[in-house]
């Protein structure tokens, strides 16, 4: 029996009983309509509808549109055939719900909707925390319990070809719309499974939007757009939240249109408005506990790809060996992001990562490497209003005495106006880049002008 013929089923001799079974419904009226919940006929439509479509709503027989609108007159005509009063508004509310719960993700689905949420942080079933304008906030929403949680992460998790349980219990996935997922399930998990989603938006945050933001100032996005161009090898630095790969995002649409770029990341996030670019993903372990692929493997297949650049989503191992290496053996214009508090941090972390490798080098060798390859530090900051402000960015001189030798082009003037909404300016330090005259060589031309005070 198709899908439709399902729906359009009559029980025997009822004449046009819709598809929910006629006892479910007495059973529901019976109860009183005083002290019957609107859930509790949520629930028993969502059951039946369980039952119903479940195998054809997994197996994708249906396309999603198709399959949408099948569930919304499945529901219209069970709601029309219970006694229970609804308001049009309870109406629309319910079929809201429904809808969200059997094609969607449940309660998170107007979270998702919502364009001021930018992140979605479930402590527990009962507890949905958000993030709106930087600053966190909890909502009323709820799961209906723990197992109501669960099957929504498995959702989640195996449209993407993951899994999580007891012997996997931690993954990254993303939603279909790009948002990033992370889960993690009992016995890791102690109060019960935990669900974090980074909202993914269908329109990127430009440079001129973060100017607009204050994140960025006009002659730091004019000196960043000829640093692209100019192929300097790019490491933006941050602690988690700050905004590294929105700026990254941002800072790559200078790269030029004919060139070929390579992306890496453990989750694609990035959105690059390029002709040319060929995106990759890491692969975690399958069930048979073989078939891991991580980012220093891709990173080492990318440069069989003939790439114009290489832009790493993050860096967190020995990966960073390798993608110091590309960055030192031709391929300039690289970029990446790295977790550290200040610029200094951002190389010492590199260092240490690079050890992960597994490579009997010495550290002087390995910072000779790192201060070589990269020539421009953006620091990012998360303030403490929730705003991302870029700090700093800083050019890598080279070594000096044994030591990195590092030098601010712009930083971060704070302001002394308590009620200044930016609570301050990116400016410039005075001092004009040595890299100024490789810039000029590959035809970047850049006014002077931008480094005045």
């Amino acid at each position: 029996m198709g899908l439709s013929d399902r729906l359009n089923r009559t029980e025997p001799n009822s004449g046009a009983a819709p598809y929910l079974q006629a006892e479910t419904l007495r059973s529901i009226a019976g109860a009183g309509k005083d002290k019957v919940e609107s859930s509790q006929i949520r629930n028993a439509i969502n059951d039946e509808l369980k039952e119903l479509i479940g195998k054809a709503l997994y197996s994708g027989e249906v396309d999603p549109e198709t399959l949408q609108s099948t569930v919304f007159k499945a529901i219209s005509i069970v709601i029309e055939r219970s006694d229970y009063p609804l308001t049009d508004a309870e109406r629309a509310e319910l079929v809201q719900e429904v809808v969200d719960d059997i094609l969607g993700n449940g309660p998170l689905e107007q979270l998702l909707r919502d364009p001021e949420v930018t992140e979605i942080m479930v402590a527990r079933f009962d507890t949905i925390y958000v993030e709106r304008f930087g600053k966190l906030g909890a909502t009323t929403l709820k799961f209906e319990n723990e197992e109501h949680l669960r099957k929504t992460i498995d959702r989640i998790v195996g449209k993407v070809g993951r899994r999580i349980d007891e012997s996997s219990p931690l993954v990254d996935a993303r939603l279909k719309d790009g948002s990033r997922v992370n889960a993690v399930v009992p016995p890791i998990a102690l109060d019960g499974a935990t669900l974090t989603i980074r909202k993914f938006f269908k329109d990127p945050f430009t440079v001129r939007d973060m100017v607009n933001s204050g994140t960025l100032s006009v002659n730091a996005m004019d000196f960043l757009r000829a640093a692209v161009q100019g192929r300097m090898n790019i490491i933006i630095s941050g602690g988690t939240g700050s905004g590294k790969t929105t700026t990254l995002n941002a800072v790559s649409s200078f790269i030029p249109e004919d060139e070929r770029i390579v992306t890496i990341e453990d989750s694609a996030e990035l959105q690059l408005a390029k002709p040319h670019v060929i995106r990759m993903e890491t692969r975690p372990v399958n069930i048979e506990g073989t078939g891991m692929v991580t980012i220093r493997d891709l990173v080492r297949n990318s440069l069989r790809m003939r790439p114009d650049r290489i832009v790493v989503g993050e860096v967190r191992d020995g990966a960073a060996l390798d993608m110091l290496q590309a960055m030192n053996t031709g391929h300039d214009g690289s970029l990446t992001t790295v977790h550290a508090n200040s610029t200094t941090d951002a190389l010492s972390r590199l260092e240490t990562m690079s050890l992960m490798a597994g490579m009997d080098l010495p550290m002087a060798a390995i910072r000779d490497q790192v201060c070589r390859a990269v020539d421009l530090i953006i620091q990012q900051t998360r303030m403490h209003d929730g705003s991302r402000r870029v700090t700093a960015i800083t050019e890598v001189l080279g070594m000096n005495e044994g030591q990195p030798e590092l030098r601010d082009i712009f930083t971060f003037a704070y302001s002394k106006d308590k009620d200044d909404p930016k609570l301050g300016q990116l400016v410039a330090t005075g001092t004009v880049p040595k890299f100024l005259d490789r810039l000029a060589q590959r035809g970047v031309d850049l006014d002077k002008a931008v480094f005045k005070k």
